[in-house]
């Protein structure tokens, strides 16, 4: 269908401009945080008492005892879209984060907060020839306008636990709920003129869904010298099927109808992450993380029209197995100085990601993205900090006349640090 390759307007204010969030579940939110947002989002072998990791929930066990940890983080992106010869611009803020992390036994710690899961935005026009009119000569146009808006929203509540000298251990139990909406509105036009000669298509799909998430992980601490660590990490998410229903509703110019709703259409997948984290002198960290996601044969709503009737099909083969590698380096030049530079961190990292969806029958665009960034502390004594990073982001089509998406981003977060559940003594 020619009319998926056109360019979206500038109109979206969700989070999302891309045309791509069409498909499948929206487009994939990161969901790293401050901390390792400039990193790269790689998250498995990350573990401080200072930060709360949502990635890995077993980095949870490690929280510092005396302190309340709570990170919010907001970010503003600029994406320019290309499509062969015809350029258009957008721009969009949004909330990214919202956690809190805290100490509540020995070896063991808690964190809740909200990410957002997915994100649908799109608004865009496509133009189809259809033919010429007999008798007036005049040039027969399709006009057919294309918008969607919505996404997941996901909300957790983990716990962390060390049962043994090193060994970490935590789970996440997300509640996840949102909107799923598209829409096609389509005009005809005899030259310039709107004609209602011939009949014009309408639809619209709408699901209210609501399910839950389970993620497990562990980590694994290893001294190599008394200088140098390097923790292992692992995550698994558990797949399932997304009770939800989902509704189409089709009608023409002609005042005709067509309703169809559907069940169990939509599937999480199975997903597991590997990686580790190097640290040397406790000033250089050095990480990577792999992540795999059995996409394939998941479901999604389709619509199937038969010489007799339109329903919607659920379909097991419009989803590709995801694979997304992260790496990323963190430097502090003396994290234990009173002074304020040496405790500057500086943050750098990238990831490349395969599409989780086929676009039009072909596989969706490859990610590539490199980020960069500093935390600032708020204070030479404190420990709560500013973390602040540029992002470019590349989506690079895998077949000729998909839109090529450029994406530059600005994430502003704050990690307040404080030590909240300090026992005072007074003499």
């Amino acid at each position: 269908m020619a009319s998926l390759w056109a360019l979206p307007t500038k109109g979206q204010t969700n989070g999302c401009n891309s045309s791509y969030s069409r498909f499948g579940l929206g487009t994939m939110n990161e969901q790293s945080q401050g901390h390792n947002r400039a990193m790269g989002g790689v998250a498995q072998g990350l573990a401080s008492g200072q930060k709360v990791n949502m990635l890995n929930p077993a980095s949870y066990a490690v929280i510092d005892s005396l302190t309340f940890i709570f990170d919010v983080g907001m970010g503003v992106q600029y994406g320019h879209f290309k499509q062969g010869g015809t350029t258009t611009n957008a721009r969009n803020t949004n909330l990214e984060y919202v956690n809190a992390g805290f100490h509540i036994a020995r070896h063991t710690g808690m964190s809740f907060g909200f990410v957002p899961y997915s994100t649908i935005g799109y608004n865009f026009t496509s133009d189809t020839r259809v033919g010429s009119n007999y008798t007036s000569s005049q040039t027969i146009t399709s006009e057919t306008t294309y918008y969607g808006n919505g996404g997941l929203h996901q909300m957790y509540l983990g716990i962390g636990w060390q049962p043994f000298a090193k060994l970490s251990v935590g789970a996440n139990i997300s509640y996840i709920w949102g909107d799923f909406n598209h829409s096609l509105a389509q005009t005809f036009y005899e030259g310039s003129t709107t004609s209602s000669s011939y009949s014009t298509l309408n639809s619209e799909w709408t699901s209210d869904v609501r399910t839950y998430k389970i993620d497990i992980g562990l980590q694994y601490p290893l001294s190599l010298t008394p200088q140098d660590w390097l923790t292992l990490g692992a995550t698994v998410s558990i797949g399932h099927g997304i009770g939800s229903e989902v509704q189409m509703i089709r009608y023409t110019s002609l005042k005709d109808t067509i309703e169809s709703t559907r069940k169990n259409a939509f599937d999480l997948p199975y997903t597991v992450s590997v990686g580790g984290a190097w640290q040397h002198k406790g000033k250089l960290i050095v990480a990577a993380d792999y992540t795999f996601e059995k996409w394939d044969g998941c479901r999604i709503p389709v619509s199937r029209s038969t010489s007799t009737e339109t329903e919607i099909e659920v379909r097991t083969d419009q989803y590709l197995n995801r694979h997304r590698v992260n790496v990323g380096a963190e430097y502090t030049p003396n994290p234990l100085s009173r002074n304020y530079k040496p405790r500057i961190r500086y943050r750098i990292g990238a990831y490349f990601a395969t599409p989780y969806t086929k676009v039009n029958g072909q596989n969706g665009p490859q990610e590539y993205s490199v980020t960069a960034g500093i935390a600032l502390p708020l204070s030479n004594a404190g420990k709560s900090v500013v973390n602040v990073s540029a992002q470019w982001m590349r989506r690079r089509p895998s077949t000729a006349g998909m839109i090529s998406e450029n994406y530059f981003m600005a994430h502003l977060g704050v990690t307040f640090n404080e030590r909240w559940f300090m026992k005072w003594k007074f003499n």
